[in-house]
């Protein structure tokens, strides 16, 4: 049993209660509006009811109860959902009393977990689920329900399916080892490996993009003081997210913030400026703003359109090129700039390619800044066809069976015995397993599930 909502004051609240006992339990406290008591193992599945919850002549709240009948449930197990209203003070003695008639508090992702257990979803498709409800953005939405409906496991299913297949044949030889036959065509199991390591390269490659979709593709902002770093933050931001000041040197830390621009979220990073420096504190900010620049899918070098010569701003860029790497983006931006020079700043700085003049403090031009964003990181590439690994874990078990392949590989090469070549198999299907939970430890599943919420 669990708040299945959000903890605070709402409209309403919805309390979860799962297992054998559920409908027992409930029975114990739910009335009709006329006091008539209701056995709740007796109303349909898929049902909801409205009623009072009452301890003897005491009422509580008037709820709705919805009724799930295993196996057609979340957990599928009984279950019951009390949407009650969402004062904190209701939500509580609700769940106390359901404690004093038979129910326990739900563990972190307990409810998840049991589905896992009860084979409503495998190990991939329930953490797909904790990405769903952190997803703030159209592309991790996407991605997310890509896997939790079993897009992801659906891949790791047929590469098993293969391998195993083999792994029979070979098995098969070794019982009629005094005969010396050959059930599993070698060159055809090269074949298959050399298939599946392909699929397994492009799974571990899409772990780059999955992995901004997840968190956010990081925009360090960057340039001399003063620039108007932090006033394109806010411009970007739409608030005043960062101190603004016309003392050069006043962002001396980073400042994080993200924001969902057609669907994909992007994490901004306003940084210390660059210049030679003697405050150690400032110092230090600089060196942050490296390491920022290193780590940045796109990097905005920002500059006051005023204070720069296009020889200047080619020096300026090649410092913090040596920063960048190799898989970045440097979008070059000119800022405070205003009608009368518009003309005279486009010539001067014709030679920078797809350079973008704005007006920070005016939010002139932002939304062509925006739209490089988004064109930059080309949203159409991830479709609900595509399968994008978002999750580390998995990388990590798709390059240990993508290593047993190449054992495999190797093997076959040098004609080892069947014997040798079942345990390499076992072991590339022992890694694919854990991805999908057909292979798990308590440790994996305490590690998994300890990181969902509680009430799911």
């Amino acid at each position: 049993m669990a708040l299945a909502t959000p903890d605070g004051v709402g409209a309403i609240g919805i309390i979860r209660v799962s297992g054998e006992n559920a409908f027992s339990i409930c029975s114990k406290f739910f009335y009709k509006k006329n006091g008539e008591s209701i056995d709740i193992a007796k109303l349909k599945t898929h049902t909801i009811h409205f009623g009072l919850v009452k301890e003897g002549d005491v009422v509580l709240d008037e709820i709705l109860l919805s009724v799930f009948l295993a196996p057609n449930s979340y957990t599928a197990e009984n279950t019951v959902e009390l949407s009650c209203h969402g004062s904190r003070f209701i939500q509580q003695q609700l769940m106390q009393l359901l404690i004093r008639y038979g129910a326990r508090l739900a563990e972190a992702g307990e409810f998840t977990f049991r589905a896992f257990f009860n084979k409503r979803l495998d190990l991939a498709q329930a953490e797909a689920v904790a990405d769903l409800i952190a997803s703030t953005s159209a592309t991790s939405h996407q991605v997310a329900m890509q896997q939790m409906r079993g897009g992801f496991s659906g891949k790791i299913k047929i590469l098993r399916e293969n391998l195993v297949n083999f792994a029979s044949l070979i098995e098969l030889e070794l019982d009629f080892s005094e005969e010396d036959v050959e059930f599993a065509d070698r060159n055809d199991l090269k074949q298959l490996i050399l298939s599946i390591q392909k699929v397994i390269h492009r799974l571990v490659n899409s772990f780059e993009l999955g992995n901004v979709i997840k968190n956010g593709i990081p925009v360090a902002i960057v340039g001399k003081p003063n620039a108007g770093k932090s006033t394109l933050l806010n411009a970007l931001l739409e608030e005043d997210r960062a101190i603004v000041s016309e003392i050069p040197g006043t962002t001396r830390d980073t400042i994080e913030d993200e924001i969902s621009i057609d669907g994909i979220l992007f994490r901004f990073i306003d940084t210390a400026g660059i210049r030679p420096s003697s405050d150690l504190i400032e110092q230090i900010g600089i060196s942050r703003t490296f390491e920022k620049i290193q780590k940045s899918s796109i990097i905005v070098y920002l500059f006051d359109v005023h204070e720069l010569t296009s020889k200047g701003l080619q020096t300026e860029l090649d410092e913090v090129k040596e920063h960048v790497n190799e898989h970045s983006q440097v979008i070059v931006v000119g800022n405070k700039i205003d009608k009368e020079d518009l003309a005279y700043t486009e010539r001067e700085f014709a030679a920078f390619k797809d350079i973008i003049f704005i007006s920070a403090k005016e939010r002139h031009n932002i939304d062509s800044l925006r739209k490089r964003f988004v064109d930059l990181f080309d949203s159409r590439t991830v479709n609900v066809t595509e399968t994008v690994v978002t999750n580390a874990r998995h990388v990590q078990a798709l390059q240990n069976a993508g290593s047993a392949l190449e054992k495999i590989y190797d093997g076959l090469a040098k004609n080892i015995s069947g014997e040798l070549l079942s345990i390499d198999i076992k072991n590339a299907l022992h890694h694919l397993g854990l991805i999908t939970g057909e292979v798990t430890t308590d440790d994996l599943l305490k590690n998994i599930f300890s990181k969902f919420c509680i009430g799911k």
